[in-house]
């Protein structure tokens, strides 16, 4: 009897220890399983924004066209214009020249009777003409020695000043019109602006008339030759 009882509880441990490793291979393959699943399925995902490049064509709609405007109506007709007409034939040939023909500034003082011609020119008092254009040019009477600034000279500065004025018809300048046009140092400016107001000079004639003339006249400061000649 006591043979029996420990042969029946032998057998019941073996069961016991087979069913519980049984029980426990299946629980770990099941743990080994899910920890793969999970490991594969915790791989990372692609979260990037992709950017659809699908080309779509719009045809394109025709625009109306604007109407044009309407033509402006002038209530009065312009007045002023006159209707050219072109020559069907366009002149290549040169005017004849007449190379013997003399040339003479007078005829072309763009002041007189029509035709510009010298005899037919009225000579007015207030009128100013160029030197080219007068029959008799003024000249320089007299005038005294101009100054000569005693700064330039100890420095041994020389030169020529040109200057621009109006001759009156009694031989003197006009102050208002004098114009320094060139001058190797200002110095020497008022000095010769001075000199020029004391200077008397043989009028400008024109048909026998005194008249006003624009003079460019050149005033030499040299510290070799005589101070100040024109």
């Amino acid at each position: 009897m006591v043979f029996s009882l420990l042969d029946f509880t032998r057998k019941t441990r073996s069961k016991g220890f087979l069913s519980v490793g049984l029980t426990s291979l299946v629980i770990h393959t099941a743990m080994i399983g899910g920890v793969v699943y999970a490991t594969l399925r915790a791989a990372p995902s692609d979260i990037r924004v992709r950017m659809d490049t699908t080309v779509v064509l719009l045809t394109p709609q025709d625009q109306p066209k604007p109407a044009d405007p309407a033509a402006v109506q002038l209530v009065d007709a312009l007045k002023g214009f006159q209707t050219v007409t072109l020559p069907a034939q366009i002149p290549t040939d040169i005017p004849p020249v007449d190379l013997q023909q003399r040339f003479d500034p007078k005829d072309y003082s763009g002041s007189g009777v029509e035709g510009g011609r010298a005899n037919g020119l009225v000579v007015g008092g207030s009128d100013v003409y160029a030197e080219a254009l007068v029959e008799e040019r003024p000249a320089l009477l007299s005038a005294p020695p101009p100054v000569y600034p005693a700064l330039l000279k100890q420095a041994g500065i020389q030169g020529r000043v040109i200057l621009r004025a109006i001759i009156d018809t009694t031989g003197r300048v006009e102050p208002a019109s004098v114009r320094i046009i060139k001058s190797p140092s200002p110095a020497f400016d008022q000095p010769t602006k001075d000199w020029v107001l004391k200077a008397l000079f043989r009028p400008a004639r024109l048909h026998g008339r005194g008249v006003r003339v624009f003079i460019n006249l050149p005033v030499d400061y040299s510290l070799t030759g005589s101070s100040g000649s024109p």
